[in-house]
């Protein structure tokens, strides 16, 4: 028996013109002709379709497809093995995905709900980005700290963040100065303004003991999104990030009896 392009499109559940695009590609060309010429599918090309569609659907692309099915000796399950664990690392990044969502959604609803007016006043020139919160819930979200963080958070009042932002910026202020002033990331002034830094996050949000400190120390020189929560960036120094990584390593480093801000990290 064969079958024409339309009687296949129908039930097998593609497009005509899908099956025009695997003729033109050679990746599926009718191996007949009806007497007036019109092309026709065998059952031996119904076959291939079917194997050229289970492909599809796991995301395989038509240029891998082709290689597979070319060569009747190629091991197609090693192509399988990899598209499986291709597939289960992009389902495990979709659910996190999810899982920001829903923690954002959460937020919404149980957050404080402030004006651009109300905000301005209370964070200023602070700079809060959406895509950093997101990448930073992908990176810490299984974290305890991390969702005590964030309960913490969206349950402060307005004066709350007043409170907040003044001691942050009291505090941003006094770095500043000692920066400017050439003091070393290791003076004992700095080191005690890295401390009161880690105090200041497990005052407001989760306990921060130093090791902890540390990897948010890493992401303030990494990622200019994250040193934009504690500096904002019309008061930002070239090196300033990494003078703080420094010091709160070294704090660290003191903090566990040692003499190196390495040792803590």
């Amino acid at each position: 028996m064969s079958w024409s392009v339309g009687q296949v499109s129908g039930f097998a559940g593609v497009t005509v013109r899908t099956l025009h695009h695997y003729d033109r590609s050679g990746l599926l060309s009718p191996s007949e002709r009806s007497p007036a010429g019109y092309r026709l599918y065998n059952a031996a090309d119904l076959t291939r379709l079917q194997q050229i569609l289970f492909y599809r659907e796991l995301g395989f692309p038509l240029e891998e497809i082709a290689t597979i099915l070319a060569d009747p000796l190629a091991n197609a399950l090693d192509h399988l093995l990899a598209r499986r664990d291709a597939l289960t690392e992009q389902i495990a990044r979709l659910q996190k995905l999810v899982d920001v969502a829903e923690r954002a959604i959460e937020v919404q609803r149980t957050g404080i709900e402030l004006t651009p007016e109300e905000r301005f006043e209370v964070f200023g020139d602070v700079v809060f980005d959406l895509s950093y919160a997101a990448d930073a819930h992908l990176k810490w979200g299984d974290q305890e700290g991390h969702q005590e963080a964030l309960a913490r958070a969206a349950t402060h009042t307005k004066q709350d963040w007043r409170r907040l932002m003044a001691e942050a910026a009291d505090w941003r202020g006094r770095l500043l100065a000692a920066f400017d002033q050439g003091l070393p990331a290791e003076h004992e002034e700095v080191l005690d303004l890295a401390e009161e830094h880690r105090q200041h996050i497990t005052r407001w949000f989760t306990p921060c003991p130093p090791e902890t400190h540390c990897r948010i120390a890493d992401d303030y020189e990494a990622d200019a999104r994250a040193f934009a929560l504690v500096v904002p960036p019309a008061e930002q120094r070239p090196g300033l990030a990494g003078y703080l990584r420094d010091a709160i390593g070294a704090n660290a480093a003191r903090r566990a009896g040692t003499s190196g801000p390495e040792v803590a990290r």
